[in-house]
């Protein structure tokens, strides 16, 4: 009971609803509490073996006056052994003054990530008492959530640095962020994860974003559903990143300037540009690329040449041919499902072949005798993917249409009758020649 007395003390439990207790799942050591009162705050208790805990709903704002006094010893040692890893707050307004008093109290436990869903943020806080406090949390996350601006709150992240230069990953998504001051990028020192998906981020709000020592240790960028439009703003933004090695840019309408001069980070590895609207291959690419996802476009044509990369993602696209494998000679994925390509190069089903996977389902394939038979020398590598044979059908001619590739009869009589005619003929000269 000292516990929940204690969590209400620091604004956890809010006022009555229609479900007013916490429900403990053993197996997963998970608890969820619904508008938690001081009339049914004993049912926190059962949340003590959680390592998982969620508060939904209810009113802070009751709270704003009530005294929060330094912990006595005996439950500073209770909040110790306590083996919750993670908090997630929800559907609640959050007045700041009481997050910068209680926030601190998190010194005394080994929560590593905290969470707020679907919160609004109310007023500011004094976060003078966060100077040069430590708190186990290691990951940050906020979705669908309102504030006040960032930009001229730097005083603020300055009481908070010492606890935000240890953060390792925070996601700020669903919540119409336009911009990150610079001063917030030089306090997370030790970041490697940036989620920002679902914003409103435009083409000139990276820049002073990832200014010179801004996210210094940044290693996962995703920009996934914002405003960004223009393929080299979003370089010339992220090229001060020095340790960034997975950038995510899908569902960003770009376009892709015919050239360009900005050069990428050299420790980027894994790009994703799908969903882009891209009706060419943009350039330049980071030279050093391993994975590269440009599915869900309207490429035409995939005429790159990537020495390093692995990995090369190009379904549903407009592709009429199969880009040539021998401009990328580390690779052992391609994806090739849901474009136009009829037929197989002769020349590269051998190359095809090596690697690893290897998808072309759902395209018009010509089930000619090359057609058919390239497909069938290429799955008979056991590197055709699941899909086959089920989604490789005919789209012509007219008399194979509808029908899976793998029934295509590709034998060499029907196929090629001279090569078979040819020979007996000589055969058949050769006995008469012997016989006269």
């Amino acid at each position: 009971m000292r516990v929940a007395v204690l969590l209400l003390g620091l604004g956890l439990l809010s006022a009555e609803g229609r479900r007013n207790r916490c429900f403990f799942n053993r197996t997963q050591e998970f608890c969820e509490c619904y508008n938690l009162s001081e009339e049914t705050a004993g049912s926190i208790i059962q949340c003590l073996p959680a390592t998982v805990v969620e508060f939904w709903g209810g009113d802070l704002e009751k709270y704003i006056a009530f005294p929060i006094r330094d912990l006595d010893e005996s439950i500073i040692e209770t909040l110790g052994s306590l083996i919750i890893r993670k908090i997630i707050i929800g559907n609640v307004l959050v007045p700041e003054i009481l997050l910068a008093r209680v926030l601190r109290f998190f010194s005394y436990t080994h929560v590593q990530e905290l969470a707020f869903e679907s919160c609004v943020f109310q007023g500011k806080g004094n976060w003078s008492d966060m100077d040069g406090q430590n708190l186990p949390i290691l990951s940050l996350s906020f979705h669908n959530v309102t504030s006040s601006q960032l930009t001229g709150r730097e005083q603020a992240f300055s009481s908070l640095s010492r606890w935000l230069g240890t953060l390792e990953q925070l996601a700020v998504t669903g919540s119409r962020v336009t911009s990150l001051p610079c001063a917030l990028g030089r306090v997370f020192t030790a970041l490697r994860s940036l989620n920002l998906a679902q914003n409103s981020l435009g083409d000139g709000s990276l820049t002073p974003a990832f200014c010179q020592g801004a996210f210094p240790q940044l290693q996962e960028l995703i920009l996934h559903h914002n405003h960004l439009s223009s393929f080299h703003s979003v370089c010339e933004g992220v090229r001060r990143l020095p340790e960034l090695q997975h950038l995510d840019l899908s569902h960003n309408k770009l376009v892709a300037a015919p050239s360009s001069s900005c050069r990428w980070p050299a420790s980027l590895l894994h790009f994703n540009l799908s969903n882009t609207g891209l009706e060419e291959v943009p350039t330049p690419l980071p030279a050093s690329l391993e994975v590269l996802d440009m599915s869900h476009n309207h490429l035409h044509a995939a005429d790159i040449s990537l020495s390093s990369l692995k990995k090369l993602f190009l379904n549903q696209n407009l592709l009429q041919a199969v880009p040539s494998i021998r401009n990328y000679p580390r690779l052992d994925t391609l994806q090739l499902d849901n474009n136009s390509i009829s037929e197989l190069p002769r020349d590269e089903v051998k190359l095809l072949g090596r690697l690893q996977d290897v998808a072309m389902a759902d395209n018009p394939f010509s089930c000619s005798c090359s057609g058919a038979g390239a497909l069938q020398a290429l799955a008979a590598t056991g590197h055709l993917g699941q899909r086959w044979p089920g989604d490789y059908r005919c789209h012509s001619p007219a008399q194979y249409r509808g029908r899976p590739v793998a029934q295509v009869p590709v034998s060499v009589l029907r196929c090629d009758p001279a090569a078979v005619v040819a020979p007996l003929c000589v055969v058949l000269a050769l006995l008469g020649v012997a016989g006269a």
